[in-house]
């Protein structure tokens, strides 16, 4: 069983940058990929990005694509989600998640998940 605890959300304009951190610990071994869903007021919860631990490669939501970045610290069993030029579309809670890849996790066949953190982008 993987624990992750997700942080760093918070109010910004519009415009502007956030960076999101989700640590895991617990057995870290089993989980190949980690990555970001988020949920907005009334919407269901959505892919946002992910990134695969063994090779580094990255995946993103269309939506996010060249705004966000993902990216991993091994030795500290962290993600980070670099959110950058944020738009008051962006606000919702974002979820950390492991999975055994980025193709199940893009499936939300996820094997855990972090407590949320709000982000809000005023406009």
């Amino acid at each position: 069983q993987v624990q992750l605890v997700d942080s760093g959300g918070g109010l910004v304009q519009a415009g502007g940058s956030l960076r999101l951190s989700c640590a895991a610990s617990g057995r870290t071994f089993s989980s190949y990929a980690m990555g970001w869903f988020r949920q907005a007021p009334g919407k269901e919860r959505e892919f946002v990005a992910a990134i695969n631990w063994s090779d580094g490669s990255t995946y993103y939501a269309d939506s996010v694509k060249g705004r966000f970045t993902i990216s991993g610290n091994n030795a500290k069993n962290t993600v980070y989600l670099q959110m950058n030029s944020l738009k008051p579309e962006d606000t919702a809670v974002y979820y950390c998640a492991a999975a055994t890849s980025i193709a199940t996790m893009r499936l939300s066949l996820t094997t855990s998940w972090g407590q949320g953190t709000q982000v809000t982008v005023s406009s």
